[in-house]
């Protein structure tokens, strides 16, 4: 887009900001305050997100909506179900049901957005499952690598995700974080990583050229989505 055109888009100053995970739903409008949540869990629709969240948020409070979703999104659309939530996401109309407009994006996508600090970023996000973005000088790159192969039949979201840390016990699961995200970081060749996610917290030290993220970045990652007119995953001026 044009220096010009840009200069005239004018972003959203009120972003309902939404970060949907395994576990919980949470969001808020701005980038600061204290975040609203509700459990979500195997069950959850997407029309059953979208009524508990307007049903919370009043439609005047908020001009536009950022939605971090556990699943592929591809071009701004959601493109397959999630694995550990309800079903119904694919078609959901959320701009109708939110009566504004939405930009949807991978959930580890926003809060490695909110996390990024330049040049070459992994993000690792550590919940029920694995999330990871790519972002590689301002332009970002979400994965589905926690359902790639890793070893012995299984994923790297077997080993590093919730179900992996209970299967292991805390201590080998924090080994194999460590194992992971040192091999990841060299065969991506990034300058560092972020760690973030709500298991992050039970790391007690961290591999070479990795960082602790907080989940607060998902909220700034939101915001940041709407501050040009340009394709969200473009994060150059």
């Amino acid at each position: 887009m044009a220096a010009g055109k840009r200069s005239r888009w004018r972003a959203p100053r009120r972003v309902l900001v939404i970060d949907i995970g395994g576990s919980h739903v949470k969001f808020r409008v701005g980038p600061r305050g204290r975040a609203d949540r509700f459990e979500s869990g195997p069950k959850l629709t997407a029309g059953a997100m979208a009524a508990r969240v307007t049903a919370l948020v009043p439609r005047d409070r908020y001009d536009a909506v950022s939605i971090g979703y556990p699943g592929l999104v591809f071009h701004g659309r959601i493109t397959a179900e999630p694995h550990n939530l309800g079903h119904g996401w694919v078609h959901f109309d959320f701009a109708a049901a939110f009566g504004a407009p939405v930009r949807l994006i991978n959930d580890a996508a926003m809060q490695a957005i909110g996390s990024y600090e330049g040049g070459r970023m992994l993000f690792l996000g550590l919940g029920t499952g694995l999330g990871a973005t790519l972002i590689l000088d301002g332009v970002v790159e979400p994965m589905e690598l926690g359902h790639m192969p890793y070893r012995k039949g299984r994923t790297y979201e077997d080993y590093i995700g919730e179900r992996g840390r209970l299967r292991a016990g805390t201590r080998k699961w924090r080994r194999q974080v460590h194992d992971i995200v040192v091999q990841l970081g060299t065969v991506l060749e990034v300058d560092y990583v972020v760690i973030g996610g709500g298991n992050a917290k039970r790391l007690k030290t961290l591999p070479p050229r990795a960082r602790l993220g907080n989940n607060n970045n998902a909220f700034a990652g939101g915001m940041r989505i709407w501050r040009y007119a340009q394709d969200p995953l473009i994060l150059r001026a």
